[in-house]
């Protein structure tokens, strides 16, 4: 089976002295991963270049995010989906209070997360025990794809943030 390209962005911020990021919460009426948490991003298109700029122009469609205000750093781990994609997830930073305007057919929300204060537990989802992401009261879980790349960056962002 053939994976279809996709690009995903982390874009990180800080905040009173420590990282956030973005991520993007699914609408519910969407078809595929209705509800879901997620880096915005997504397939690539035809006009796309490189991997780089399907998750910038994902991003700007998805936030509102211009690509000159992100300030791309690197990339994570690239790797395959459930769903059949193979997604190279880039890391950027953007202005703490970038104006944000969500596409509301493809975003229901767009959350902030504190790096270093995300809870690794364990859900049962979809009838399978799951790692996932929590943070403050636990509302938001973060699972699949999305947890292993948060995973990464998490483990980057400790291993240079706290040294």
């Amino acid at each position: 089976m053939r994976l279809k390209a996709a690009a995903v962005l982390a874009p990180c911020f800080w905040r009173a002295g420590e990282p956030w990021v973005y991520l993007t919460m699914r609408p519910m009426t969407l078809r595929k991963h209705p509800g879901q948490i997620s880096f915005p991003g997504g397939a690539r298109d035809a006009g796309d270049l490189t991997p780089l700029h399907t998750a910038l122009r994902e991003t700007k469609e998805e936030l509102g995010l211009e690509p000159d205000d992100v300030d791309v750093l690197g990339l994570l781990g690239a790797m395959p989906t459930i769903t059949s994609y193979w997604v190279t997830p880039f890391v950027g930073v953007v202005p703490a209070e970038a104006p944000l305007t969500p596409h509301a057919g493809e975003i229901a929300e767009v959350l902030e997360a504190p790096l270093w204060r995300l809870r690794k537990e364990k859900r049962f989802i979809y009838e399978v025990d799951r790692d996932v992401y929590v943070w403050g009261d636990g509302r938001h879980v973060v699972w699949g794809a999305t947890f292993r790349m948060l995973d990464q960056l998490v483990t980057h962002v400790e291993a240079i943030g706290r040294s």
